[in-house]
């Protein structure tokens, strides 16, 4: 006997997908330190893993996490459903991975080109005129040193240093 409603069925749909996009939120705080072309398909395969569904009842049409089916299935040995879970969430996988490859490969030289163009920065330490602080405010009121043709000093901004009250 079925007791699970429509209404019941997608309310548990939505608290589940609510705690998986929290799980995947953690997980990609957890793999932001890893080198991108790692961490971009493990976040592929963690997506899938949460996110994939599995049919449960063909005549219904009921679906559920195809991870909690096959830990279920596995775990309690009940149901002939751990296949079909196992056989789905590899479908989706090869599919996400292959999506991503294509991705990659296509983002791969547009930013090597966009690297390219970008001018290659100095030595440490060594900070050329053209790029200091007051560059960056266009419309900032020019310093009065300017206005007369002369330099601030090269010690630094230009202005004095301020000490904190004790």
């Amino acid at each position: 006997m079925d007791t699970m409603t429509e209404n019941d069925y997608l309310i548990a749909w939505g608290c589940y997908a609510f705690a998986a996009l929290g799980c995947l939120l953690v997980w990609f705080r957890l793999t932001r330190w890893i080198w991108r072309w790692l961490r971009e398909p493990l976040r592929v395969v963690v997506a899938v893993l949460l996110f994939s569904p599995t049919i449960i009842d063909p005549v219904k049409e009921k679906f559920a996490p195809a991870v909690a089916i096959t830990a279920l299935d596995l775990l309690f040995k009940v149901g002939n459903n751990a296949w079909r879970a196992v056989s789905d969430l590899f479908m989706y996988l090869l599919i996400a991975l292959g999506v991503y490859v294509v991705f990659a490969l296509i983002r791969w030289p547009i930013e090597r080109s966009i690297k390219a163009r970008r001018p290659q920065p100095v030595a440490a330490g060594v900070a050329p005129e053209a790029e200091s602080e007051e560059d960056d405010q266009p419309f900032a009121a020019p310093d009065r040193n300017e206005r007369h043709g002369r330099r601030p000093p090269s010690g630094g901004t230009g202005r004095p240093r301020v000490e904190p009250r004790l």
